[in-house]
């Protein structure tokens, strides 16, 4: 047995590599390749999108803007061109899905505090009333990272048009009032092109964590 097994070695060191190699070659072709979608208007529910866009199917982008930080900067598209992003829509004074939310992105932050090509951008949806005082105490107080992270103030309808025409993702408010806006637990990814990539529930932490796996993916794919 040990002489037959000896003569014919070298047919069965390559049988055992074919082998290896060719379930290696199976297996790949077999396990599901994460992607990411890219959303347009005419693939959200039409309660978050405007009706001027959402008939629009094809190449969205996130619009340029202007607004002002919690330190009084002025802050446009320009800090976060070439980056990774979340957005969402927030008030300081909320009692209800804001702090879950905010020490949600404080985990977001975290995990990539370290990751110049990931930042975060929150909107007041209460603008005349979020001033930079009131932006900065709260930035201080759930321990934003300036850097990182930019809470904005603004103009009100700026700050509609972008919710609902951009990233798609907020409400109407009442209909007799002008530019009224209901901010939702979402959060928007958005890429280096400025295209919508995914919306997680702020709330949950599983949705988190699919977030941060999704920021990841996106880190190391960042031509797709």
């Amino acid at each position: 047995m040990k002489s037959l097994l000896y003569r014919y070695r070298i047919f069965i060191v390559c049988f055992l590599v074919f082998s290896v190699v060719t379930i290696g070659l199976f297996y790949s072709a077999l396990k599901p390749t994460k992607s990411l979608p890219i959303f347009n208007p005419a693939d959200v529910n039409p309660e978050m999108v405007d009706s001027t866009v959402q008939y629009k199917s094809k190449y969205h982008t996130i619009a340029d803007f202007s607004f002002t930080n919690q330190n009084g900067k002025t802050i446009t598209q320009k800090e976060y061109e070439g980056k990774i992003y979340v957005a969402d829509f927030f008030f300081t004074t909320c009692g209800s899905i804001c702090p879950k939310m905010t020490t949600n992105l404080v985990e977001v932050q975290k995990a990539f505090l370290n990751n110049p090509k990931v930042m975060i951008l929150s909107h007041s949806v209460l603008p005349n009333v979020d001033d930079v005082a009131k932006l900065k105490a709260y930035a201080i107080k759930n321990g934003v990272n300036d850097k990182k992270w930019n809470l904005v103030t603004g103009d009100k309808a700026a700050i509609y048009a972008m919710a609902r025409k951009s990233y798609l993702a907020v409400k109407l408010g009442k209909p007799n009032e002008l530019y009224d806006m209901v901010h939702t637990e979402n959060f928007v990814l958005v890429d280096t092109k400025k295209r919508v990539r995914g919306f997680y529930d702020g709330t949950k932490e599983d949705e988190i964590q699919r977030l941060i796996a999704d920021i990841n993916w996106l880190c190391q794919n960042n031509k797709k």
